[in-house]
């Protein structure tokens, strides 16, 4: 059976790569007897895992049972999983069978097998090495014939040295390790899961199914989704319910699920009426990165220019150690080698005070060997004062208007194309042309 026959058998959605390796190696151990242990988050789908390996093996016409272990009280668990006699202690009114025996010749799993307590472990040690168990209460073993498949969502190796695992049972169910791939880590599988959850609710409720814009699908893809495919399904459900449209934009898939912008990045945060982060803060959030980071590079430039300026022109500088080591550096020969020592010396173009030219030079060491100066006192030195500030534009809305006009005039008007190359949709460049009145000029 091949890995496209499982995913349409088993309703797994994905391409994968890491997806298909899991699956291959749960095909490849389901035909042999060995112990598997199922690591991941929650919320992978460690259980579907462990029902393909049983229904691929010999056993798969014997039992199966799923156990979370660590839903079972400390008190009780041995047991839900061994049994126990009559009068073994108080409320056992009678004989009871446990997990073990009831899925003789079966499978059972385990899940969260890290939060199972220290003298269950060495019971479920000892089945493992010679398939003997003493139910609670009764002094004879018993005999059963059980494969286990373990999963846990905690690192075992921690536990083990905190104590609160046994190393050799650790060993024993750790035979075959199959790691499950956490949604974050299959980005390409993203929109393929909330689409199929989108189609299985319409087709519950008889509506029609929503579409996500292509903005909205990026958003999902970059979110973290620490609930995994769980809270995946979560979402696709409350989009379904609560979208006014079945092509929902990004601006109306952040109002529904805010927790979507959740992410490890520099975020604007809104106090509006305070009810925090909005769709259009977000858009509008998206315009002024893409700016600053084009500010950034011009500056970068502009940096560059100007020492490259200095040191090929012979011009007069303050005496700061610095700038001289700067300029006479070899490597300063190229604009990326000025920014790069400009990064390393930490030091801003404003830190240094530009004078004028004075010719012939006043006993002076030039910075490098001489040159033609291109740049001379004409003798009206008192016209000019020896620097002069230049005042920055720091409008955030005039950037923001500046930055659209260039997108419009880029495309020829084309708001489609504009919209696209701000990483905006045509919705909210509409509104900003009007707002800007804009809208005469393109």
């Amino acid at each position: 059976m091949n890995l496209q026959s499982i995913k349409q058998r088993f309703g797994i959605i994905g391409r994968s790569q890491k997806l298909d390796q899991a699956l291959d190696k749960a095909l490849r151990v389901a035909g042999t007897e060995m112990t598997v242990l199922i690591t991941g988050e929650s919320g992978v789908g460690k259980e579907v895992f462990s029902r393909i390996i049983h229904s691929l093996s010999p056993r798969k016409h014997n039992n199966f049972i799923a156990v979370n272990t660590g839903a079972i009280p400390s008190g009780t668990i041995n047991s839900e999983l061994f049994g126990h006699k009559k009068g073994a202690f108080t409320g056992a009114t009678t004989d009871r069978k446990g997990y073990f025996e009831t899925v003789d010749g079966g499978t059972i799993f385990l899940d969260e097998i890290g939060e199972m307590p220290i003298d269950t472990q060495a019971y479920l040690l000892r089945i493992l090495e010679s398939g003997e168990y003493i139910p609670v209460g009764e002094s004879k073993a018993r005999k059963t014939d059980v494969r286990v498949i373990a999963a846990t969502n905690v690192a075992l190796e921690q536990n083990i040295q905190s104590g609160k695992f046994r190393e050799d049972l650790y060993y024993r169910l750790n035979t075959i390790n199959i790691q499950v791939p956490a949604l974050r880590e299959r980005p390409e599988d993203i929109y393929m899961l909330f689409r199929k959850f989108a189609v299985d609710f319409a087709e519950k409720y008889r509506s029609e199914a929503i579409h996500l814009e292509e903005r909205a699908r990026q958003i999902l893809e970059q979110y973290t989704w620490p609930g995994n495919v769980r809270e995946l399904k979560n979402v696709a459900e409350q989009v379904s319910v609560l979208a006014e449209d079945r092509l929902v934009d990004a601006e109306q898939l952040i109002q529904i699920v805010p927790s979507l912008l959740n992410r490890n990045l520099p975020i604007l945060h809104s106090s509006k009426n305070g009810s925090g982060t909005t769709g259009n803060d977000f858009q509008e959030r998206e315009i002024l990165y893409k700016l600053l980071f084009d500010m950034k590079n011009d500056l970068t430039d502009l940096k560059s220019l100007i020492f490259e300026l200095i040191k090929d022109n012979n011009l007069r500088v303050n005496d700061f150690p610095s700038v001289h080591s700067l300029l006479s550096s070899p490597s300063h020969n190229a604009p990326q080698s000025a920014d790069k020592n400009i990064v390393q010396k930490e030091r801003r173009i404003d830190d240094f005070t530009f004078s004028k030219p004075d010719y012939p030079p006043r006993n002076r060491e030039p910075f490098a060997s001489p040159q033609p100066i291109i740049i001379q006192s004409d003798g009206n030195e008192g016209n000019f004062a020896e620097t002069e500030d230049l005042e920055e534009e720091l409008s955030l809305i005039e950037m923001e208007k500046r930055f659209i006009k260039k997108a419009l005039v880029k495309h020829h008007g084309k708001r489609k194309d504009a919209a696209e190359e701000l990483g905006i949709s045509e919705r909210t460049l509409y509104r900003k042309i009007k707002e800007y009145d804009l809208a005469d000029k393109f």
